[in-house]
C-alpha cells in the first residue's frame, strides 16, 4: 500500500526558519552553494541554454550542510550521515532529476528576494508524483538554500539500492532475445482520471465521438527504452532511434492503438493481439504485441511492450494450409475416380429418364390429335430429370473444384444424404443393406459443405471396401445429439474390423493396411474435423466390424 513519508520528528536542520515547517515531514537538505556562486552570479538559469557540464558544476559546488533522517534514507545508500555531510549533493542525487535540482538551486540562489521559493514536479524511482521544492529565507544567508521532496512512497528501499535493481532490470531487457519496449504512459493515466471525473465510463463510445484522443495518446505516450532486438525488428540503427512517441508502433495498425487505449482505460493488466507493423525501412511485418500495464503501487511510468515477429511463421502456416487444401482436393479427385462407375450410373439415371420421356412426348405429339395434357406431363418429368442431372454434376464439380473453404450453417443430415449420392449405386450393386437413422430437429453445424461431404464419402468408401464381396453386408448410418450438445455422425459396418494394433495409427498420414492405398483418407478426415472444431474416433464393435464416430460443435444460439 502506498504511504506518505512519515514525520522524522524534530528537523536536523537547526537553521531552518519557522515558515519552512511544512517541509519538516519530508526529506530535506540544507546546502551551501558558495562553490557554485560564480555560475549562479553569471545569471539566472530560467530559459537559458547551459553548457554540457553546467548541471554537474552547479551540483558539485553545492555541498550538504545538514539533512534529516528521511533524506539520508532516501538517497544515502551505504553512506551514513557523517559521510554525506560536506560532500556535493551531486554524489547522492538521482541523475534523472539532477537538471531540475540544478536549475531550481541556481534560480533561488540568484534571487535576492527574501523568502524566495521555487517548486517543480520531477521524475523519481521511489516516489509517486514527487514535487521538488527549493527555497531560501532571509535568515539563512545568501549561500544557503533548502531542498525538500514531497511525494508518496512507492518503495521502501533507498534510491541507490533501487537503482542497482533497476540496472539489473535494464541489463536483463538489453540481453533478452525478444524485442521489448519500455513505455511511459503516465500522461494517458492523467487523461483517463479526468475523463472518469467527468463521468465517462464507456471509453469505446467516447472514442467514437472523440477519435482525436487516439492521436493524442500516440503522441503523449513515449517509448523511453528499447533493447537491441527491438531495434533489429524495426530496422533501426540503434535502440535510441526508437525513443519517442509510440505512433511509430501503430502506423500500419491504427485499430490496435484504439484497442490498447481501451484496455488501459478499463484497467486490464495486459492486452495482446496480432497486428501489422511498418518498419523504418518500409517492410510490413506480422507481429504479436503484448502490452503489460502497471498498477499501483508499481512504477506507473513503466508499461512494457513485448513484440514477436510472426511473419515467417504465418507465411509458413499459410503455405501449409495451401498444401493441406491441395492434398484434400487430390484425395477427393482420387476418391471420385474410384467411384466413377457409381457416379456414371447416378448421372445416367436422369439422362435415361430424359431420353425416354422425350421420345414418348414426340410420339404423343405425332398423333393426329396430339394429347397436349400428356405432353405437358412428360415435359415436366424431363425438366425434373434435367434438374436432377444438373444437381449431380454440380455436386461432382464442387467435390473436384479448387476453392477456399466456406464456413456456413449446415444441416448435417443433408450433408450425409449428399455424400450417399456418390456411393448408392456401389452399395446396391454389392447387395449391401444400408440402414439410415437420421435424428430429427438437430441443431445446425458451422462448416464447409464440400469438406464434410468428403469425410462422409471417405468413411462410406472404407465401410464398403471393408465388407468387400461378403454376403449379408450391412452399413448403418446415424446422426444425433451428443452428451455435450455436439452433433454426432456414426457409421458402422459388419466387416472384419480394425486390427487392434492399428487402432492408434489409422489416422496417421501414409499409414494404410490396403495394398494399393496411400494412407491419406483417414488422415485428411481427421484434419478436416479438427479444423472444424470437432473430432473423429474409431473403434471395433463387439459383434464384429468397425465403428467411426465423428462430432461437430452445434451452431451457437444467436440469442
Amino acid at each position: 500500500m502506498d504511504e506518505m513519508l512519515p514525520s522524522a520528528g524534530e528537523p536536523d536542520c537547526r537553521t531552518m526558519p519557522e515558515p519552512d515547517a511544512p517541509y519538516r515531514e519530508s526529506p530535506y537538505w540544507e546546502l551551501d552553494t558558495a562553490g557554485a556562486r560564480m555560475l549562479i552570479n553569471a545569471g539566472s538559469s530560467d530559459g537559458e541554454l547551459h553548457p554540457a557540464n553546467w548541471v554537474a558544476e552547479v551540483l558539485g559546488g553545492s555541498r550538504v550542510v545538514d539533512l534529516n533522517e528521511w533524506a539520508e534514507r532516501l538517497v544515502g545508500g551505504f553512506a551514513g550521515r557523517n559521510e554525506m555531510l560536506g560532500r556535493p549533493i551531486s554524489d547522492f542525487w538521482p541523475p534523472e532529476s539532477q537538471p531540475d535540482l540544478a536549475e531550481l538551486i541556481a534560480t533561488v540562489a540568484a534571487n535576492r528576494t527574501p523568502d524566495v521559493t521555487r517548486t517543480r514536479e520531477i521524475s523519481s524511482l521511489l516516489l509517486q508524483n514527487p514535487v521538488l521544492t527549493v527555497w531560501r529565507s532571509q535568515e539563512s544567508g545568501a549561500d544557503r538554500v533548502f531542498v525538500a521532496v514531497k511525494g508518496v512512497v512507492n518503495d521502501r528501499r533507498s534510491y541507490w539500492s533501487l537503482r542497482a535493481s533497476e540496472e539489473r532490470y535494464r541489463k536483463l531487457i538489453h540481453h533478452m532475445p525478444n524485442p521489448l519496449l519500455r513505455v511511459d504512459a503516465r500522461m494517458m493515466g492523467r487523461v483517463f482520471a479526468r475523463l472518469r471525473a467527468d463521468g465517462v465510463l464507456d471509453i469505446e463510445s467516447y472514442l467514437d465521438a472523440h477519435p482525436e484522443l487516439i492521436a493524442t495518446a500516440e503522441q503523449s505516450v513515449r517509448i523511453t527504452e528499447a533493447n537491441p532486438a527491438a531495434a533489429r525488428l524495426f530496422g533501426a540503427g540503434s535502440p535510441t532511434d526508437l525513443i519517442g512517441p509510440v505512433e511509430c508502433l501503430f502506423k500500419a495498425s491504427p485499430e490496435t492503438a484504439r484497442r490498447v487505449v481501451i484496455a488501459h482505460f478499463d484497467g486490464r493488466r495486459s492486452h495482446a493481439e496480432v497486428m501489422k507493423l511498418r518498419t523504418f525501412d518500409g517492410r510490413l511485418l506480422d507481429v504479436r504485441i503484448a502490452v503489460t500495464f502497471p498498477t499501483p503501487p508499481e512504477q506507473l511510468d513503466v508499461t512494457v511492450v513485448g513484440l514477436e515477429d510472426l511473419t515467417d511463421r504465418l507465411r509458413t502456416e499459410a503455405q501449409l494450409r495451401q498444401l493441406q487444401a491441395d492434398f484434400t482436393r487430390a484425395a477427393r479427385i482420387s476418391t471420385l475416380g474410384e467411384l466413377a462407375t457409381s457416379i456414371a450410373h447416378e448421372v445416367n439415371q436422369p439422362l435415361a429418364a430424359i431420353f425416354t420421356n422425350a421420345e414418348t412426348s414426340l410420339r404423343w405429339l405425332s398423333r393426329d390429335e396430339p394429347n397436349l395434357a400428356k405432353v405437358v406431363q412428360l415435359t415436366s418429368r424431363i425438366v425434373a430429370s434435367a434438374r436432377h442431372a444438373n444437381e449431380i454434376v454440380h455436386r461432382i464439380r464442387a467435390m473436384t473444384a479448387k476453392h477456399a473453404p466456406e464456413r456456413l450453417p449446415l444441416d448435417l443430415n443433408e450433408v450425409v444424404d449428399e455424400g450417399l449420392l456418390f456411393l448408392r449405386h456401389d452399395i446396391d450393386a454389392r447387395s449391401i443393406r444400408l440402414s439410415t437413422r437420421l435424428g430429427l430437429g438437430l441443431p445446425r453445424v458451422i462448416g464447409d459443405r464440400v469438406q464434410l461431404q468428403q469425410v462422409v464419402v471417405n468413411l462410406l468408401v472404407n465401410g464398403v471396401q471393408a465388407i468387400g464381396q461378403a454376403k449379408d453386408g450391412r452399413v448403418e448410418l446415424s446422426t444425433g445429439l451428443g452428451a455435450g450438445g455436439e452433433v454426432v455422425f456414426v457409421i458402422r459396418d459388419n466387416g472384419p474390423g480394425i486390427p487392434e494394433d492399428d487402432l492408434d495409427r489409422i489416422f496417421e498420414g501414409f499409414f494404410t493396411t490396403k495394398e494399393e492405398g496411400m494412407g491419406l483418407g483417414l488422415a485428411i478426415c481427421q484434419s478436416i474435423m479438427t479444423a472444424h472444431g470437432g473430432g473423429i474416433a474409431a473403434s471395433n464393435r463387439p459383434e464384429g466390424g468397425a465403428c467411426f464416430r465423428l462430432w461437430l460443435p452445434a451452431e451457437p444460439d444467436p440469442s
